[in-house]
């Protein structure tokens, strides 16, 4: 019989299983873990009447001093007291004279370690070690024991929730997807319907100009050859105010000539942004899908930002123009949120700088290091902002869907995914980021000319 005393003063209590629903990025620490620690002097008939009283103690940590000693798993201390003399030899003597021959590589973690890393490490384990129990290290000097168990089944929730969160986002991003599909298609006939009054008053307003500039030729001879000293018709100049009806109404024709012809650019914008691609490629001019761009985003750009074009020569590029189109706004649209984001200053001017170059002979890193030539030119857009930047830790995600640093409602993390999805897989080419925290970003697009 166990002296049930000394049990209950050996022996600690069973750990509190935690309520709180396990997260993505959930650590170790959160688990269940077994506080049972003795010294490698203590003997063996006390470690075996704590696995007595409390069946569900996966192992004991030795301790020596405040020096790590090592573990010994349950598994192993009744595989050694089960054999010939093993009660004889190990219960009345120390641990330590156990741990000689019970001794494996221990698995030791920082408590604050991610559940599916310590259950990746644990599950690469050989055969004979995958159930020993994980030694958890805390800050303190402190060490936990972890049921590989109790690991296993956390990773498997953990696992089932990434799976539902990967659904919900796929979900999320099909709707997405058929929005801008069905807004694109959407704005695509609102621009249909529009160009053709707009067409009409574009064309239409040649006609007026001459027919008010041969008017005015009329009235000024008439008044020339019969108006002088009529009483009647200077008084009705008078009260039209001829004079001034003469120098405004060739201003106002030439507005209404600048106005309409700009609304007949953003209607050809919007054709063009909206474009449904198909399944081919066309020959496309870039700077006219940037120009493009720049003209749906007007009015954020007009008052605060300043944007600084410097293009190359580049020829027709064989493209899909409606997706690249959606990189631009995706890019630029994002510097003006940078630029917004910086305190207005009269001594600083809030910049986004877009160039183009043809680069004859592109040169990349290949995987083995060794410098690449790549036989056929390359164009590379480059749109720049001396915004804030962008911290490093953040760069690495930058394009991973649904992520985003924008507040709720603002961002939905899709931009530069698509953005990246388009340029990479779509075109073949390269979205390399640079940025610098406090001096600014570019994003540069490079495209192989086929």
């Amino acid at each position: 019989m166990l002296n049930t005393s000394l049990i209950e003063k050996l022996v600690p209590p069973m750990p509190e299983i935690l309520t709180a629903e396990l997260r993505l990025d959930s650590t170790i620490q959160e688990l269940p873990l077994y506080d049972f620690e003795a010294e490698p002097t203590d003997l063996g008939m006390k470690v075996a009447q704590m696995f007595e009283a409390n069946p569900f103690l996966p192992g004991v940590v030795l301790k020596d001093g405040n020096q790590f000693g090592g573990m010994i798993s349950r598994r192993r201390f009744l595989e050694y007291i089960s054999r010939p003399f093993g009660r004889e030899l190990f219960l009345k003597r120390p641990l330590r004279s156990l741990y000689r021959f019970a001794q494996t590589d221990n698995l030791v973690f920082p408590s604050d370690t991610l559940i599916v890393d310590a259950a990746r490490s644990s599950l690469q384990r050989s055969a004979q070690l995958l159930y020993e129990p994980i030694v958890v290290e805390f800050p303190s000097q402190t060490y936990r024991l972890l049921d590989v168990h109790e690991l296993l089944v956390a990773q498997s929730q953990i696992h089932e929730l990434a799976t539902k969160l990967l659904r919900q986002q796929t979900q999320a991003q099909m709707i997405q997807t058929e929005k801008l599909a069905s807004l694109g298609q959407i704005v695509a006939g609102v621009a249909h319907e529009i160009r053709n009054p707009v067409t009409a008053i574009v064309g239409n307003l040649g006609f007026l100009t001459n027919y008010s500039e041969d008017l005015m030729r009329l009235l000024s001879t008439y008044d020339r050859e019969f108006g002088k000293d009529n009483p009647i018709i200077d008084e009705l100049k008078q009260d039209i105010e001829f004079e001034f009806l003469q120098e405004d109404l060739p201003e106002i024709l030439q507005s209404m000539k600048v106005g309409s012809e700009r609304l007949n650019e953003l209607v050809s914008s919007l054709r063009s942004f909206s474009h449904m691609d198909g399944t081919s490629r066309k020959e496309a001019n870039i700077h006219e899908c940037i120009d493009s761009t720049l003209l749906i985003l007007k009015n954020r750009l007009k008052h605060s930002v300043k944007v600084v074009k410097n293009y190359g020569v580049l020829p027709p590029i064989n493209c899909y123009s409606g997706q690249l189109s959606q990189v631009f706004m995706n890019l630029i649209g994002n510097s003006i949120d940078a630029l917004e984001e910086l305190p207005e200053g009269e001594n600083y001017s809030r910049v986004i700088k877009i160039e183009t170059e043809l680069i004859e002979n592109y040169q990349e890193d290949s995987l083995n290091a060794e410098v690449k030539t790549q036989n056929n030119p390359w164009v590379a857009i480059r749109i720049a902002d001396n915004g804030p930047g962008i911290p490093p830790e953040i760069q690495r995600r930058i394009f991973e869907m649904f992520f985003t640093t924008k507040p709720v409602g603002k961002g939905t993390g899709l931009g530069l995914a698509i953005t990246h999805q388009i340029v990479t897989e779509k075109h073949n080419g390269k979205l390399n980021l640079h940025s610098t925290p406090g001096t600014g970003t570019e994003f540069e697009i490079l495209l192989p000319l086929v």
